[in-house]
């Protein structure tokens, strides 16, 4: 747990010295994107930007700042953990806790397309550009894009996650982009596919994106097919978490299988390891890490 005096340095530094956020980037340590074996271990934090609190049964469990913190904190501690992903106001409180030197950071970029909202399929860019990852000294810049053929929201999302794709090639920083397969209901909710055509269709629009693909990588769901799926690109890939329920080892199962197709080169995960059933997030990051480089 962060105690209550560095927890109140935080806020005091927050309220009093935001100049020390510059200096912090300035001053961080970096790392290249993968480690020595080729792969890395990168845990996400980019929910709440979203609005995305809900894990298992808890409708605000990621909503407590401090106790996501300290959970990142432990997580980041984990050998064979290489970084973060997540939206500024994370990345920046981990840089004033010192947590991300020699870590690969990774800032979220659009994050507007909120939860049951009208225009939830819109995924406007509300967090990073790539101007400003590019000034932080971060190593890239994540963006979502849920493809929904009946939701004129999608054609703004690809417009936008195509000039992403294209400012951060222009200062070689990766490109991370999420291909969803969406779909607006006749009740309004938005469901996502996890069928391995509907993602080969998204994988193929999100791998064209941009001026360039020197620079893109991909992060998608596993499937029971996720050779077959992977067979649609030559882009490296990153494997997603999401909320594993009542059933992680269904979730590490998975991760095991799909690490073995080569385009993967290793997993960004968030909920299931930083909120795991049994509480503990040492032992499911170090069992992530230990999946992805050993």
């Amino acid at each position: 747990m962060i105690d209550d005096r560095r927890f109140l340095e935080l806020l005091d530094i927050r309220a009093n010295h935001p100049e020390r956020i510059g200096q912090a980037a300035g001053k961080r340590r970096r790392r290249s994107l993968l480690a020595g074996d080729g792969r890395t271990c990168i845990i996400a934090a980019d929910h709440p930007a979203r609005a995305a609190l809900k894990v298992g049964a808890d409708p605000l469990a990621m909503a407590r700042r401090r106790d996501l913190l300290t959970r990142l904190l432990v997580g980041l501690a984990q050998p064979g953990v290489d970084g973060v992903l997540a939206t500024p106001d994370v990345i920046e409180d981990l840089l004033l806790l010192g947590a991300l030197e020699n870590r690969v950071a990774i800032g979220s970029m659009n994050r507007g397309g909120l939860p049951g909202a009208a225009w939830e399929l819109d995924d406007r860019f509300t967090a990073y550009d790539a101007d400003a990852i590019a000034a932080g000294g971060l190593d890239g810049g994540k963006m979502l894009l849920r493809l929904a053929l009946n939701d004129t929201g999608t054609a703004d999302t690809l417009e936008g996650c195509a000039r992403a794709v294209s400012a951060l090639a222009a200062r070689k920083l990766v490109a991370m982009i999420e291909p969803l397969p969406a779909c607006r209901e006749s009740n309004g909710t938005v469901t996502i596919s996890k069928q391995p055509d509907d993602l080969v269709r998204a994988i193929s629009v999100a791998s064209g994106l941009g001026t360039t693909s020197a620079y893109t990588w991909l992060k998608v769901h596993v499937t029971d097919d996720i050779e077959r799926v992977l067979d649609a690109t030559t882009l490296p890939t990153l494997l997603l978490g999401g909320d594993p329920g009542t059933r992680p080892a269904e979730v590490f199962e998975g991760w095991k299988r799909a690490l073995r197709v080569p385009q993967v080169r290793g997993l960004v995960a968030g909920r299931a390891l930083l909120y795991p059933p049994d509480g503990d997030v040492a032992g499911a990051v170090a069992a992530a890490a230990k999946l992805v480089h050993g």
